[in-house]
């Protein structure tokens, strides 16, 4: 399986995003996911989430302003699982890039 994360953003002002991440991958691999349990930074207020929806591809939304991982512990209805991550990296809209 070749899952992978993948992240769009939008800069709100002031240092603020809002941001997404959802899991990637062929409709018969995501077809055999069950859940996903995303990781985020630890400044987060309940950094553990759980997401069930198959049809927005376990797309996750939140706010933020830094550069961090992003942990996915992907759940597959067989009872495996399988940990990948993401380097979410927050762009101004001139393209420079955020700092950790």
């Amino acid at each position: 399986m070749a899952l992978s994360i993948c992240q769009d953003q939008d800069y709100l002002g002031i240092r603020r995003w809002r941001w997404a991440v959802w899991v990637d991958g062929t409709p018969e691999e995501l077809d055999s996911v069950d859940h996903v349990t995303y990781i985020l930074h630890p400044t987060f207020h309940n950094p553990v989430k759980v997401v069930h929806n198959r049809e927005t591809k376990f797309r996750l939304e939140a706010t933020g302003w830094g550069t961090f991982t992003v942990y996915a512990k992907v759940m597959f209805r067989n009872g495996e699982e399988s940990t990948i991550q993401h380097d979410l990296v927050l762009v101004y809209p001139d393209g420079t890039p955020t700092l950790a």
